[in-house]
């Protein structure tokens, strides 16, 4: 809080207020040199450290997305060994390098516009406890080192699957996100590649329906926080993510609709292919796991039909029903895959 003006009726004489000691990490509020409105357009320095400033930055929170790395192989039933935890942890922790990096630029760019946006201003590049130019050198830092730890490490295909995601997710905060559609592609590619990554890293063969249903699950969820963005934003969304004005929310609502379908239809695919093969299992749980995927992707739809289906892990993790039935779907599908 600044300081108010004198009142034009104070006495000439009055005794004038002692200073005040300036605070750590805020500015000092002159009178004199506020001569309008947006003469005051600098970032506002919070307290904190620059370490810390870099985590936060780095976003830790959506760090959980990372786990698809362990999509595939879990898939194969080739999740429980040691070599394959082991590569699976670097994966991750490399993957984690890749995302910060794109963060720690974004951020970077964005920082002027993020200061006249009501949340993003409190970023800590937007509001000074980070330095853009050391944002720019941390992720830089990091977009070389975690492929060229991948390549030394891991299996090549996995250093070039780094390199890609580094590269369209850098296109994207430099110029893809401005683009009709595409950035629903390039997002939705982001959590592809995140959910591949773990076969190539252990040489496990994709199959076709793996693919179709995580690709569109993918495009079901990103579709599904634009629309609730385009809602929740309605006329003021130019000021802060301008591409939602060229956006309908009844074409978001149809890409997201048909997403659903289209994952669904791959996933029942999946289960009722036996592959000439009869389950020896207790239960045939691959074809009753159906059941639970069909109520998660209807539960996840009330939250987008609302228009409150923001970041994935938060209305997975905030929604105790949906929580429980990911967790039944998690235990079918286990047993569908160990056939047990």
């Amino acid at each position: 809080m600044t300081e108010a003006a004198p009142l034009a009726g104070t006495h000439r004489h009055a005794e004038p207020h002692p200073p005040q000691p300036a605070l750590p990490g805020r500015r000092t509020y002159h009178p004199a040199a506020d001569t309008g409105p947006g003469a005051d357009t600098g970032p506002v320095m919070p307290a904190g450290s620059l370490p810390a400033g870099l985590l936060r930055t780095a976003r830790p929170k959506q760090w959980v997305k990372n786990v698809l790395v362990v999509a595939a192989p879990a898939a194969a039933g080739q999740l429980f060994t040691v070599h394959a935890l082991t590569e699976l942890a670097l994966v991750l922790a490399l993957f984690t390098a890749c995302s910060a990096a794109v963060y720690l630029v974004n951020d970077a760019r964005d920082a002027a516009a993020d200061r006249a946006h009501p949340t993003k201003r409190h970023r800590p590049v937007a509001a000074g406890q980070v330095p853009v130019p050391v944002a720019y050198a941390a992720g830089g830092a990091l977009a070389v080192l975690a492929p060229a730890v991948a390549a030394w490490l891991t299996a090549p295909a996995v250093a070039g699957l780094l390199i890609a995601y580094l590269g369209m997710q850098l296109a994207y905060c430099v110029s893809l996100k401005h683009v009709l559609v595409v950035d629903l592609v390039v997002v939705t590619t982001g959590f592809l590649m995140r959910a591949v990554v773990g076969g190539l890293a252990l040489g496990i063969p994709l199959s076709r329906w793996f693919l179709i249903t995580a690709g569109f699950g993918a495009l079901f969820m990103v579709s599904a926080k634009r629309y609730s963005e385009a809602v929740q934003m309605a006329g003021a969304a130019g000021a802060t993510r301008a591409l939602l004005t060229e956006y309908t929310t009844g074409y978001l609502r149809f890409v997201w609709q048909l997403a659903a379908g289209v994952a669904v239809l791959g996933y029942c695919l999946w289960a009722l292919e036996e592959g000439g093969v009869p389950h020896a299992s207790v239960l045939p749980w691959r074809q009753l796991s159906v059941v639970a995927f069909v109520l998660a992707v209807l539960r996840y739809a009330v939250f987008a039909d609302r228009g409150t289906a923001g970041e994935p892990e938060e209305v997975v993790l905030g929604d105790r029903a949906l929580a429980v039935i990911g967790l039944v779907w998690l235990i079918m599908y286990g047993l569908a895959v160990a056939d047990w």
